[in-house]
């Protein structure tokens, strides 16, 4: 018998809004949307994209923890940056959160939903056995 799909919600406005869940479990693995720097308890968004990269990685984490899993079982991970050049502030950043896992990666240039957002980071992890 297959697993149900589970969803996970971080309880972002944005996620009733728009009709998405922040995480989808299914298949042993655990997909997560794209994922911005907002500090959802206080609906704020930091001024620097490092703030923002740490902030959008935490979101991640509790969520693939709520998942059963964690950030070194991610498998795939997409960053998206309006501002190229604001990328290689965040290496250190995506290096230590990744250590373990080291996933394939992409980095793509685009606009995101709002002004103040300068990172948005997609996850794929795997559940462990």
């Amino acid at each position: 018998m297959k697993d149900p799909v589970r969803h996970i919600s971080t309880g972002s406005p944005f996620e009733a809004q728009i009709g998405y869940s922040r995480a989808v479990v299914a298949d042993g693995l655990v997909h997560v949307a794209g994922t911005t720097g907002y500090d959802y308890a206080t609906m704020t968004m930091p001024e620097s994209v490092t703030d923002q990269c740490r902030n959008a990685l935490g979101t991640i984490g509790r969520a693939l923890t709520e998942a059963g899993t964690s950030l070194d079982h991610v498998v795939r991970v997409r960053y998206i940056l309006p501002d190229k050049a604001d990328w290689p502030a965040c290496w250190p950043i995506t290096s230590e959160a990744f250590a373990s896992a080291r996933p394939a990666a992409t980095m793509i240039v685009a606009g995101l939903q709002e002004p103040e957002m300068k990172i948005e980071i997609e996850v794929t992890a795997r559940i462990p056995a």
